[in-house]
Parts: C-alpha cells; sequence; structure tokens
C-alpha cells in the first residue's frame, strides 16, 4: 500500500470522507494537493498532513468551473512535477422532493458533483496519459445505485459519476491508467450525528451489518483501488455500505 514518491489531489477534502482519504494516503506516503471551496478549509487539512511529517498543498477549487480545475492541474504539476493520483470527492446536496426542486438546485448539484468530476477527470486525464499512469477514484454514493426520495439531484449525479468512471476507464486503460469508483453508504458525519434516535434507528434496519460505516472506512477503500494491489482492477464499483445494496 506505499504510495512514497506519488503525487495526489483529492478534492472536497476540508472534512469528512475527503479529509479521511486525504490522510490516508499522505500517511501511505503520497504528496496530497487539498482543494476545497475555501482556502481555509483546504488548509486545515493540509496543515494536520504536515503536523504529521506528511508534504501537502492546500488550493482553493470550485470544481465546476474549468478555468479553476485547469489551474489546480498547473499549480499541482508546478509543485511537484506530476500528479499520479486523483479523487473525486467534491459534492454538495440540495435536496427535496422532485415536484418542488427548483432548477437552480438541480444544476448546482449537477454542476458541482458530476460537472465537476468531468472537469477533473478530463485534465488529470491529460497528465496522466502521457506520464503512460494514472490512478483514478470516484466517490460516488449508494443512492446513486439504489436512488432516494427526495434526492433525484443528488442521485442522478452520483448514478452520472458510476457512468463516468465505466466510460473513461476503458477509454485510458491502455495507457496504464485505471479509473474506479466507490459507493459509500451511510456514514457517520456531522449530518448523521444530528439524527434524532429514531431516525438513525430507521437507518440502521436498512444495513444488514447493524451499523452506520466511517469515513476511515471509505478511505481505505481508496488506498487499496489507488495502490499497487490494485492494478489489474479498472471499471469497478466498490460498495462500502455495510450491505445496505448489494
Amino acid at each position: 500500500m506505499s504510495l512514497d514518491g506519488q503525487v495526489a489531489i483529492v478534492t472536497g477534502a476540508s472534512r469528512g470522507i475527503g479529509r479521511a482519504v486525504a490522510l490516508k494516503l499522505a500517511a501511505a506516503g503520497a504528496s496530497v494537493v487539498v482543494t476545497a471551496t475555501t482556502l481555509a478549509g483546504a488548509s486545515k487539512t493540509a496543515d494536520e498532513i504536515a503536523a504529521a511529517g506528511g508534504k501537502s498543498l492546500a488550493v482553493r477549487v470550485d470544481v465546476s468551473v474549468a478555468s479553476d480545475v485547469e489551474a489546480l492541474f498547473k499549480e499541482t504539476t508546478a509543485t511537484f512535477g506530476r500528479v499520479d493520483i486523483l479523487v473525486n470527492n467534491a459534492g454538495i446536496t440540495k435536496d427535496g422532493l422532485l415536484l418542488r426542486m427548483k432548477e437552480e438546485d438541480w444544476d448546482a448539484v449537477l454542476d458541482v458533483n458530476l460537472k465537476g468530476a468531468f472537469n477533473c477527470t478530463r485534465e488529470g486525464a491529460k497528465v496522466m496519459s502521457k506520464a503512460r499512469y494514472g490512478r483514478i477514484v470516484n466517490v460516488s454514493s449508494v443512492v446513486g445505485e439504489m436512488g432516494n426520495p427526495g434526492q433525484a439531484n443528488y442521485c442522478a449525479s452520483k448514478a452520472g459519476m458510476i457512468g463516468l468512471t465505466k466510460s473513461v476507464a476503458r477509454e485510458l486503460a491502455r495507457r496504464n491508467v485505471t479509473v474506479n469508483a466507490v459507493t459509500p453508504g451511510f456514514i457517520e458525519t456531522d449530518m448523521t450525528n444530528e439524527l434524532s434516535e429514531k431516525a438513525k434507528e430507521a437507518l440502521l434496519e436498512q444495513i444488514p451489518m447493524g451499523k452506520l460505516g466511517s469515513a476511515d472506512n471509505v478511505a481505505d477503500a481508496v488506498l487499496f483501488l489507488v495502490s499497487g494491489g490494485a492494478s489489474y482492477i479498472t471499471g469497478h464499483v466498490l460498495s462500502v455500505n455495510g450491505g445496505m445494496y448489494m
């Protein structure tokens, strides 16, 4: 699982799954470029990595803006000389029932979650194809596979990431660039911590393992997919959901 000498970009890494992934990759030896929509958010995770003895760079990026993403890759290659790993984790939610969903809420979620992954993957593919090496992991969601009431926009964006994963995996395989996805289930986050006990019990009834996952569970899956042990795996969707969807 050693990533010594490699350079990783992790989007949406100020907290939650993105933060856990950034810390995990850094602990494995990678230099990690941490992005968030605010420099303060990115710097918080980057500072954690530095405090643990790792190398990191904080960059403010709106992944839905192509020029921001282009600048991100330019700064990364200028600083570290390469990009070996890309983890597309940045995402937002704007939940609501379909009949009440505003067009701007649909657009905002698709722009960040799906277009953002496209923007980053396109730039990453340029660098990785030239180097004839790369690992791309898209953080999708279990609801992108099974759907969820009140989340038509979010589910569509996460399902789209799975299609993006499989298509790009076929395009880049001969360049020694693998493209995979992870689909987290219900993970312990700030949001789930605010749920009532009754709501948590209802969630747990849907999960055969009877417990919520952790951000580290997802980070472990990402680490495997970018490691040498997964060199012959591409176009795969790895579920991290406690058996919630099979």
